[in-house]
C-alpha cells in the first residue's frame, strides 16, 4: 500500500480511471503514512480519518459510474488558513481555540467539487506569519530532509512549512497552501516540491483567514510542474464573494506543459545579486540560466532598481494590514476568551494570551506604521515604493521579457530553533529577500527545485510572470525539472 502513496497526482488520477485500485484504498494508503510520521514531523494539526474515508467512498460511486471529476478520489492535505465545514480551522493560533466554520472556502469548495479528498488540516506559522514554521501554535513544523551524515531537525520554511513537508514527505498527493511574501515558493524551495503563487485575483480569498489582504494569494504545493498545474486549474475561480477575484476563464494549465520555450525572452535581474550571497545559489542559478539557453530561450539582462526597497516596504505594508485584519479577535464570538473585569480588559487579556510573539510583533508594528504623525512616514512611503516595484516588472516585460529567472531563497534549509535566526528577526525576514516583490507587484511566482547544496539539501529556483500567464511559468518550471530531475529526502521518519 506505501506503494500508492509514491504516485504523483497525474499517475494517481490515470490509475483510479483504470479501476487499478480503488480511491479508498488510496485514501487508506495515506492516512497509514500520516499515523505513522506525524508524531516525527508536525505536518498535520487534525487528521480527519473519517470524512477522508467518506470521501473516497463517494468518489468511488461516481468513479464506478464513469462521472469522476478531474481530481475525483485525489487525497490532499488543506492549510490551517483554509475553511473547511464543520473541521478545526484555527491558522495555527491559540486565539482560534475550538473555532470549527459553518461554511467553506472559496478554494477547498472547488476542490471538493471536483472531488478531491480531504485528509485533514496542515501546520502552519501562526496566522501565516514566519519563514520556518516555528510560531505555530502547535509547535514547530519538522523538514523530511535532513543534512548528510546529521539528525539535526531542520525547518521546512513558511508559512505554509506543514504543506510543503506533508507534500515532500508523501502524507498528501498534494496541498493547499497560502503566499503573502514567499509562503508558497520558499517552503517549496526548502523541501525539494513545486509551489506556484499565483497572479493576485486568480483564487478567491473567500473564507482564507486574512493575513494581509493586498499580498494574500492561495495556490499549490506539489510534487512536480504537473500536479501544481492540475491542482491551480481546480483552485481558481471567480468567486462574487471576493471582489478582488478576476472574471477570466482558468486555461488548462497543464496543456502548457511540454510545450517549447524556443525564442522566449527570459530575463536576469541584475539586482537580485545580492552581497554575501553563498556561491552555490549563484552557481545553481547560473545552471537555471544555461537550462534555459540550451532550450532556445534568449537570456536578456534587466534591471529592477527598487528591488532594494522591496522587503523593508513589504514590512510596512504587510503589518499594518494584518493591524486592521486580526482586530476581530477578540474573545467575544468565537475562539479563546480570557475573563477580564470589563469588555476592555477582557480583549487585551484574550489578545495576550491567544497571539503568539510574532504575531504581537507584527500587529505592534503595523499599529505603528498607521498611527498618526506615522502614517505619511511609513504606510504611505511604503505604498509608493510598492508602485515603484510594480512598474519596474511592467518595464521588463514591455520590453519582451516573458518570464524572469531568479534564485528561490538565499540558502538551504536551516535548523529547527537556530539561535541566529531566533534571536533576530531581521535575519528571518532576510528569508524572503527573492519572494516578496512578487506578492507586491501582484505577479505569479514559481520554485521548482534545481538541485542540492554541499550537504545533500535541496535548493530551487524561481521564475516570476506576467499577470495572468500561469501558463508561461509552468512551461518553462517544466524545462527546469526535466534537466535538474525531482529530489526526495531519504526517509528517517
Amino acid at each position: 500500500m506505501t506503494e500508492l502513496t509514491r504516485l504523483t497526482i497525474a499517475e494517481a488520477r490515470e490509475k483510479l480511471a483504470a479501476k487499478a485500485f480503488s480511491a479508498l484504498e488510496l485514501t487508506d494508503a495515506y492516512l497509514a503514512a500520516i499515523d505513522a510520521a506525524n508524531d516525527k514531523l508536525n505536518a498535520y494539526v487534525a487528521v480527519t480519518h473519517d470524512k477522508a474515508r467518506a470521501m473516497a467512498r463517494a468518489s468511488d460511486e461516481r468513479l464506478g459510474k464513469g462521472a469522476g471529476g478531474a481530481l475525483e478520489g485525489i487525497p490532499l492535505g488543506i492549510k490551517d488558513l483554509f475553511a473547511t465545514e464543520g473541521v478545526h480551522t484555527q491558522a495555527a493560533s491559540h486565539i482560534l481555540d475550538g473555532f470549527k466554520p459553518r461554511y467553506e472556502s472559496t478554494v477547498t469548495a472547488n476542490l471538493w467539487a471536483d472531488g478531491a479528498v480531504m485528509l485533514g488540516k496542515l501546520n502552519m506559522d501562526e496566522f501565516a506569519m514566519g519563514s520556518s514554521n516555528e510560531t505555530s501554535h502547535y509547535g514547530p513544523v519538522i523538514n523530511p530532509w535532513r543534512a548528510e551524515g546529521s539528525n539535526a531537525d531542520l525547518v521546512p520554511g513558511g508559512s505554509s512549512g506543514g504543506s510543503a513537508a506533508a507534500v515532500s514527505a508523501l502524507l498528501c498527493a498534494g496541498a493547499t497552501a497560502t503566499d503573502t511574501g514567499g509562503s508558497i515558493r520558499q517552503p517549496a524551495a526548502f523541501t525539494g516540491t513545486v509551489g506556484i503563487k499565483p497572479t493576485y485575483g486568480r483564487c478567491s480569498r473567500w473564507g482564507t483567514v486574512a493575513f494581509a489582504s493586498s499580498l494574500d494569494q492561495a495556490g499549490p504545493i506539489a510534487r512536480d510542474v504537473r500536479d501544481a498545474a492540475i491542482l491551480l486549474k481546480s483552485m481558481a475561480s471567480v468567486d462574487a464573494k471576493d471582489t478582488t477575484s478576476i472574471d477570466l476563464p482558468v486555461p488548462d494549465y497543464e496543456a502548457a506543459i511540454g510545450q517549447s520555450i524556443k525564442g522566449m525572452k527570459i530575463g536576469i535581474p541584475k539586482e537580485y545579486r545580492m552581497d554575501g550571497m553563498p556561491d552555490e545559489i549563484e552557481a545553481l542559478w547560473q545552471k537555471g540560466i544555461e537550462w534555459m539557453r540550451d532550450a532556445g530561450a534568449e537570456i536578456v539582462d534587466i534591471s529592477l532598481p527598487h528591488t532594494k526597497y522591496a522587503l523593508p516596504a513589504y514590512y510596512i505594508v504587510a503589518p499594518a494590514e494584518a493591524s486592521s485584519n486580526l482586530a476581530r479577535y477578540d474573545g467575544v464570538r468565537y475562539g479563546l476568551r480570557v475573563p477580564g473585569k470589563d469588555i476592555a480588559d477582557m480583549y487585551e487579556q484574550t489578545r495576550a494570551a491567544g497571539f503568539g510573539r510574532e504575531v504581537k510583533r507584527r500587529v505592534m508594528i503595523g499599529t505603528y506604521v498607521l498611527s498618526a504623525g506615522y502614517y505619511d512616514a511609513y504606510y504611505l512611503k511604503a505604498q509608493k515604493v510598492r508602485t515603484l516595484i510594480k512598474r519596474d516588472f511592467e518595464l521588463a516585460f514591455d520590453a519582451g521579457v516573458d518570464a524572469i529567472l531568479t534564485p528561490a531563497t538565499p540558502s538551504a534549509a536551516f535548523g529547527v530553533a537556530d539561535q541566529a535566526m531566533s534571536a533576530d528577526p531581521v535575519k528571518m525576514y532576510l528569508n524572503d529577500i527573492f519572494t516578496v516583490t512578487v506578492n507586491m507587484a501582484g505577479l505569479p511566482g514559481i520554485a521548482v527545485p534545481a538541485g542540492l547544496d554541499g550537504r545533500g539539501l535541496p535548493l530551487g529556483l524561481q521564475l516570476i510572470g506576467k499577470p495572468f500567464e500561469e501558463e508561461t511559468l509552468f512551461r518553462t518550471a517544466h524545462v527546469i525539472e526535466q534537466a535538474a530531475g525531482r529530489f526526495q529526502p531519504a526517509k528517517w521518519w
